[in-house]
């Protein structure tokens, strides 16, 4: 949370010249507000919406924002299998001006504590899936998207090397929270 995964993915999928979709954004969109969602359906009602979200944006291609609570659904992590996942980190310190007031409803209650024991208990997970890791703490979004773009691109060469003829990778999955996927 509050890692930057949907700047950052907006401005890769537009670098690269590909279709970028905010699984968050979908929710809303389909179903309402996400806070909404976990107050008259809960936690799990919400991960098997967001899990539906995750297979359809990767399998229509291009670059994919997924909350950072996502991985913790076993259907979500079946549907990243085999994507490039890039892991955008943040520090408490940076995050915290830009959690501050949000709606989130995992930080409801607790803030930046609530925050900092979320990403605490994901960490395994997040460390796991993700194949480049990036921090955005201090760092201008400019040059963490110039960082994601070398990285496909690099992978999409190396790929185009060892297996000739063969088409390219797909675009990266672009993951946030905090310090997550």
């Amino acid at each position: 949370m509050g890692a930057g995964k949907s700047t950052v993915g907006k401005r890769v999928a537009k670098a690269l010249d590909v279709p970028f979709t905010d699984t968050d954004r979908v929710i809303v969109r389909d179903h309402g507000p996400i806070p909404t969602i976990f107050e008259t359906r809960g936690e799990p009602a919400f991960r098997e919406l967001e899990a539906a979200a995750v297979r359809d944006a990767v399998t229509s291609g291009g670059v994919v924002a997924v909350g950072g609570g996502a991985v913790t659904h076993a259907a979500t992590r079946e549907a990243l299998a085999g994507a490039r996942i890039v892991l955008l980190t943040v520090s408490p310190e940076a995050v915290a001006d830009r959690i501050a007031g949000s709606d989130r409803p995992l930080l409801a209650q607790g803030g930046i504590d609530a925050w900092q024991t979320i990403m605490d208990e994901r960490a395994a997970t997040y460390a796991e899936l993700a194949h480049v890791v990036l921090d955005t703490s201090r760092r201008p979004m400019s040059h963490v998207v110039a960082d994601v773009v070398a990285w496909v691109r690099d992978h999409e060469q190396q790929a185009g090397a060892t297996a000739p003829g063969a088409p390219g990778a797909a675009a990266p999955h672009t993951n946030e929270p905090g310090a997550t996927p």
